[in-house]
């Protein structure tokens, strides 16, 4: 898929994604159905046949979802995910980790197109670390909420294009997760019994 074909189907992709957020039961839904439109679309579908895109025993496969700051504002919840293994339901990272704790830190979307290039990276899901992934930010009025995070085991899956696409998906997110009640419901949610919490380090 060229680069012109994929924004097209991205914009397809956020038009329903968006219209199936809107009439989502839940904040959490909300997020699942947005996060669901860029698992399947988003990424170099070809990457992992590049040489050194995957080091032995590796195979590609990909994770996407949202982590909200928590009421404390000490770690980011998983929300809303696909991919993560179930006992990572509600990983718990902390605020300052790894480079979720930079997006919210500077507030910015990033690109990550392989991280090995990059030393600070830290692997919290569980079952591997990946090779590349991106983030953008979710924010209301001035105010950060959480972001939106895609990755993929293969290094130089995730593209600057990839990126363009979780953003605009990020700003519906923004809209939905405060109509569907969002903060009150994170408020409710934010120390669940299944927490699955890591330290800054990573695994």
């Amino acid at each position: 898929m060229t680069e012109a074909e994929l924004m097209r189907a991205g914009l397809s992709m956020l038009e329903t994604a968006g219209a199936e957020a809107l009439d989502a039961a839940g904040p959490e839904e909300a997020m699942h159905a947005l996060a669901r439109g860029c698992f399947h679309l988003l990424g170099d579908r070809q990457a992992h046949l590049r040489e050194g895109a995957l080091k032995p025993g590796e195979r590609q496969f990909f994770v996407a979802g949202a982590f909200f700051v928590t009421p404390d504002r000490q770690s980011h919840m998983l929300v809303g995910n696909l991919g993560f293994p179930p006992e990572q339901r509600r990983l718990m990272v902390p605020i300052d980790g790894g480079h979720p704790g930079w997006v919210h830190a500077n507030r910015s979307k990033l690109l990550l197109e392989n991280t090995d290039d990059h030393g600070s990276f830290r692997q919290y899901l569980k079952t591997s670390r990946m090779g590349s992934t991106i983030f953008a930010p979710i924010m209301w009025e001035g105010d950060f909420h959480g972001q939106l995070i895609m990755a993929a085991q293969a290094r130089w899956t995730m593209r600057a294009v990839d990126l363009a696409i979780l953003v605009a998906a990020s700003r519906i997110a923004a809209g939905c997760w405060i109509a569907k009640g969002g903060p009150a419901w994170l408020a409710a949610n934010a120390d669940p019994p299944d927490a699955f919490r890591v330290a800054r380090e990573g695994m």
